[in-house]
């Protein structure tokens, strides 16, 4: 994870949030943007429209790759949290 993205104020949506979870996950198994695409049933230009930020997942996308990458949906909820600014959290 590189300097720039451990801040939490260089994050400024949800989408972009979630992109960075996505790609670190998928990294850290080894796996290209095509695999995850291939084992989800999405195309690998859906994939790397996600990990940008381009694009938000729906409910049934997060438990989609979460099940692909083999992480509890809710856990990666919370690691998209922890990367949005404490203002973004409130309701």
């Amino acid at each position: 994870m590189d300097e720039k993205h451990d801040r939490r104020g260089d994050i400024d949506s949800v989408e972009k949030a979630f992109g960075l979870v996505l790609r670190e996950l998928r990294m850290k198994r080894e796996i290209s943007q095509e695999t995850l695409g291939f084992q989800t049933g999405y195309h690998r230009t859906y994939i790397s429209l996600l990990e940008r930020g381009v694009k938000g997942p729906s409910l049934r996308t997060v438990f989609t790759l979460a099940k692909a990458l083999r992480v509890n949906p809710v856990e990666m909820v919370r690691l998209v949290s922890k990367r949005l600014p404490r203002a973004s959290k409130k309701p």
